[in-house]
């Protein structure tokens, strides 16, 4: 199925959810809104004509410029994107889905964006919610073991943030 039919396919099938699409990207993207991401990558994964069975990754992206003086420049708002790739290992196609989320929950600073967790629909993305949460600071709303994968668990901040500070010292090691 080729982009433009998969965007309409997918837009008849869940109206609203479906909230954006680039196809003629380099990467084509389809976006979905997050409280349609879990039904929308069912139907990707178990539809007989898509079989998108393979997530080979998942990425957050943060969308903030922390110079006052670049961001008043900047082509977009601040905000966080959950990147999803998509594989058919049976059809031999690929997709990218894309959520975009606010950079803070309710614009608080330190309330992490919210994302349903597909875990249930691939098993692999249980590790790979769990990076995304731990270097972008995305709670995956559903995963059954969110907690830090690569850095200790008293961690302070999210280091893929545009905004984090590296701290100069953990554990009376000093950094830098």
């Amino acid at each position: 199925m080729s982009g433009p039919t998969l965007l309409q396919s997918l837009q008849k099938r869940f109206g609203d959810r479906i909230t954006g699409a680039s196809l003629e990207a380099l990467d084509p993207w389809i976006e979905v809104a997050p409280e349609g991401l879990v039904e929308v990558c069912q139907y990707l994964k178990h539809d007989p004509n898509l079989r998108f069975d393979m997530l080979n990754c998942i990425s957050g992206v943060d969308y903030c410029e922390p110079d006052p003086k670049k961001a008043a420049k900047a082509p977009f708002q601040p905000h966080m994107e959950v990147v999803y790739h998509l594989s058919s290992t049976v059809k031999k196609h690929t997709l990218v889905l894309k959520v975009m989320l606010p950079r803070w929950q309710d614009d608080v600073p330190g309330n992490l964006p919210e994302v349903p967790s597909v875990a249930g629909v691939w098993r692999t993305a249980d590790w790979h919610e769990r990076e995304v949460y731990d270097l972008s600071g995305v709670n995956f709303v559903g995963h059954p073991d969110l907690r830090r994968i690569l850095c200790p668990e008293d961690w302070v901040g999210y280091p893929l943030r545009k905004d984090y500070e590296m701290p100069l010292e953990y554990h009376g090691i000093r950094g830098r």
